[in-house]
């Protein structure tokens, strides 16, 4: 079963190239429930293989994030946050999400907006606060696209140096991603602990 799903993936990814990879990514930076991990880790793969170039899928990565976090800042700015949290649940988008978020960017100012690109479940959600302070967005820019590179070259690197071992990814794609979370939400904890002290 995760055999013929990791291939699926990877044949996916492949076909539609540098735009799918945006559009993915896109996806995965706005309230659509999709990781991540399931594009940058086979356009590494397939960069291994030399079916894409690693530079060009990393850069398609990192923008498609900054546009699905720019889509989440103007909707924010349009809607407001009286109509984010009335119609947010047909999108994934809870009123308790939008005030851990809101507490989260009082807290931390703008570093929050790089910070919480890094933490999961927190990611996709970072730019409604941004948007309902209107954040400055060249700022908002800038530090998003640090936080999304950070993630999206981790991901594509992994691909890419296990691509010698197709057996691996094949096999234990989850294990890695599950590795790669948990090294984010510790990452998360540490920083939050530190800004705290």
């Amino acid at each position: 079963m995760l055999h013929e799903m990791v291939n699926y993936i990877v044949d996916t990814v492949g076909a539609l190239g540098y735009m799918g990879i945006f559009f993915m990514m896109f996806l995965e930076s706005s309230f659509f429930p999709f990781p991540s991990e399931v594009v940058m880790i086979p356009a590494g793969y397939l960069a291994y293989k030399g079916e894409m170039n690693i530079y060009l899928a990393i850069g398609a990565g990192v923008a498609g994030s900054l546009a699905g976090a720019l889509f989440n800042y103007y909707l924010a700015i349009k809607y407001g946050r009286v109509l984010l949290i009335k119609y947010g649940k047909y999108v994934f988008i809870k009123e308790h999400t939008i005030s851990k978020m809101e507490n989260f960017f009082d807290k931390h100012g703008s570093i929050s907006t790089f910070s919480g690109r890094l933490i999961p479940a927190v990611r996709q959600y970072i730019s409604f606060p941004a948007g309902l302070a209107r954040m400055n967005l060249a700022l908002f820019s800038l530090y998003t696209s640090l936080g999304a590179a950070i993630w999206v070259i981790i991901l594509a690197l992994l691909g890419y140096f296990i691509g010698d071992n197709q057996l691996l990814i094949k096999e234990y794609l989850r294990y890695i991603i599950i590795g790669i979370l948990g090294c984010i939400v510790i990452g998360g904890y540490i920083y939050y602990k530190r800004s705290k002290a």
